[in-house]
């Protein structure tokens, strides 16, 4: 009879701590079920590393020899420009040039004065993006040696571009998580709630654009980062 009692107190203290566990599992189960998105954004303004010149100019004439011979001449000028102001030769491209036969041309309405129109361009790619740009203010040089150098063209736009992506990205990473947590914080603290782990994270698409429209060559990057908080009671 002793051991019934013993038994019978046993299974209550048993069921018990079962109920317990059962009750704190479904209590934590709810509790991981409450979570906060929050998102941290982290913006840098850097100075384009790298930058593209075209150097764009156009020549007409009737006689083909003649028009490439004047343009031969005048890429060299252009080249020897470039290098005795510091640009080196592995920074100077010129691409084959582009003739226009205008009277082939089938949708010209008005007959031209020269027969063809060749586009020569001449191309800096360099990582002194402070040297190129000064140049670019004494293009008044060419001119002298009758070399008019065209803009407005948008196949022949100047590029600046940032290239130092991957040794920014550590501290932009930290920075948006930071501010998720921020925020994370603050939303805990206002439903009188407190934060618990992440659940996930996602880090986002950094983007780089241009500062403005006249500083292309400040570029402005950009991340954004979605962060998931369990919340606790």
């Amino acid at each position: 009879m002793k051991n019934l009692k013993w038994e019978a107190l046993l299974l209550c203290v048993g069921l018990f701590l079962l109920g317990y566990q059962v009750k704190s599992g479904i209590t934590d189960f709810k509790d991981k079920e409450r979570v906060v998105s929050v998102k941290g954004l982290a913006e840098m303004e850097v100075a384009a590393d790298k930058v593209i010149w075209p150097l764009m100019y156009k020549e007409i004439g009737d006689d083909l020899i003649s028009l490439y011979n004047i343009m031969n001449r005048k890429n060299q000028a252009i080249v020897s420009f470039l290098k005795a102001n510091g640009v080196t030769a592995q920074e100077i491209s010129i691409a084959p040039p582009e003739v226009l036969d205008m009277q082939a041309e089938r949708y010209s309405s008005t007959p031209s004065a020269y027969r063809y129109n060749a586009t020569s361009v001449v191309t800096v790619t360099s990582k002194d993006v402070a040297k190129v740009r000064k140049l670019m203010t004494e293009q008044a040089e060419l001119l002298k040696q009758g070399i008019a150098i065209a803009g407005g063209d948008y196949r022949y736009n100047v590029v600046y571009e940032f290239t130092g992506l991957n040794q920014i990205k550590p501290r932009m990473i930290e920075e948006a998580t930071k501010n998720a947590r921020t925020a994370a914080d603050k939303f805990a603290r206002d439903s009188d709630s407190e934060l618990g782990k992440i659940r996930d994270a996602s880090q986002g698409q950094f983007t780089i654009t241009d500062r403005d429209a006249n500083t292309p060559f400040i570029k402005n990057v950009r991340v954004v980062t979605t962060i998931n908080y369990y919340l606790k009671n």
